[in-house]
C-alpha cells in the first residue's frame, strides 16, 4: 500500500511527495517516522490512515501521536480525518460486492464490519459507528440493497478485556441469521463485507476467513467475503488525490 500511494503520488505531481510508514503497535513506529521525515528536512506531513472510519481511538491517536513528534521539529501536520464516503472506495465495495452476490444464494443477507472498540469509547459520543453506517449505507444503495432485512451491522475481532465492546458480533449475528431457516423467510447465506479492514491481515484472513466460516458452514449457510482494498489502484489514486489537496 505504500509503495502503491507513492506510485500515484508520483504520477501526479512527480518528485513532490515521499510515503513513510508508521505504526502504533510495530516498528517502524510513528514517531520513527516522523524523526526520519525530520531528518530529511521536510516540513509539511499529511497523516493519513489506512483505515476509513474515523475514531479518536483510532484515527485521532495516530494523527495525535504524529502532531506530538513533529511539533519539536516545527512540522506542519494536517490529517485525512476520514474516507468512509469515498466514491473509489464504495465503487471498489460495490463492484465486488454484485460479483460475490451473483455466485450466492438468492436470500443472502450482507454484513458489513469493522473491528469493534470498548463501549466506553463510543459512550462518550465517538462516531466510529455513524462513520461505519455511512460506508454501508453508500455501497448498499449501489448494489441494489432496498431493504434492511437484506444488509446489517456486525462487529468483529474484539480485543479480550474485561470491559464491554460494541457489538453485536459477526459470529452472534451469524447464529441469529442461522435461526430465519426455519421461517417463512429464511436466509441461506452470508456475504461479509469487511470495510473496516483495508489489507488481507490476521483480522481478516482468520477471523473472517476461518472462525466465521467455520462458524457458518455447520449451520448450512453459504458464506463468501468481500476482497478488501489491498494496493487497488483507484482506490490508492483516490487517496493520493486526498493527500495533494490536503
Amino acid at each position: 500500500q505504500r509503495d502503491a500511494l507513492q506510485r500515484e503520488l508520483d504520477d501526479i505531481k512527480p518528485g513532490h511527495y515521499q510515503v513513510f510508514l508508521g505504526l502504533k503497535h510495530a516498528t517502524p513506529f510513528v514517531e520513527e517516522a516522523v524523526a526520519e521525515v525530520a531528518e530529511l528536512g521536510f516540513k509539511k506531513i499529511v497523516g493519513l490512515v489506512l483505515a476509513p472510519h474515523f475514531s479518536s481511538y483510532s484515527i485521532g491517536q495516530y494523527i495525535g501521536r504524529v502532531r506530538e513528534a513533529a511539533a519539536p521539529h516545527n512540522i506542519e501536520v494536517v490529517g485525512i480525518d476520514s474516507w468512509a464516503r469515498e466514491e473509489a472506495f464504495i465503487e471498489f465495495l460495490a463492484d465486488d460486492m454484485k460479483k460475490k452476490l451473483a455466485t450466492m444464494p438468492e436470500r443472502t443477507k450482507v454484513l458489513f464490519t469493522a473491528h469493534s472498540l470498548p463501549q466506553r469509547i463510543i459512550d462518550g459520543g465517538d462516531p466510529y459507528p455513524d462513520e461505519l453506517r455511512a460506508t454501508a449505507e453508500l455501497v448498499a444503495e449501489k448494489v441494489g440493497l432496498t431493504r434492511w432485512s437484506q444488509w446489517s451491522i456486525a462487529w468483529q475481532s474484539a480485543g479480550r478485556t474485561p470491559e464491554p465492546w460494541i457489538g453485536p458480533d459477526i459470529l452472534e449475528v451469524i447464529d441469529q441469521v442461522a435461526t430465519t431457516r426455519s421461517s417463512d423467510e429464511p436466509i441461506d447465506g452470508v456475504l461479509v463485507c469487511a470495510c473496516g479492514f483495508v489489507a488481507d491481515h490476521l483480522e481478516v484472513l482468520y477471523d473472517l476467513d476461518i472462525e466465521a466460516a467455520h462458524r457458518a458452514e455447520p449451520l448450512g449457510l453459504a458464506f463468501a467475503r468481500i476482497e478488501c482494498v489491498n494496493d487497488n489502484q483507484k482506490v490508492m489514486h483516490a487517496l493520493a488525490q486526498r493527500v495533494t489537496s490536503a
